[in-house]
């Protein structure tokens, strides 16, 4: 399991386990809070071709789909 803390997912790096559309690196591009501090938006960019995917922040804990960093 990846230690993963909300205010610090902004700019950070991951690598997909198993690429998505033959993509594996991704930089978190935005993050929208509420106001009592829980995540309501997490935006991933693949590096390389710029699209971005919403996903839930979650499921970057999962160490089964998610290393931290660029692997």
């Amino acid at each position: 399991m990846n230690q993963v803390n909300p205010k610090k997912l902004h700019k950070s790096k991951w690598t997909s386990v198993k690429p998505m559309n033959r993509e594996k690196h991704f930089l978190v591009s935005d993050v929208e809070f509420e106001e009592d501090g829980t995540v309501i938006l997490c935006k991933l960019e693949a590096v390389l071709s710029k699209t971005e995917y919403s996903i839930d922040w979650k499921e970057l804990k999962s160490s089964e789909k998610w290393i931290q960093g660029w692997k």
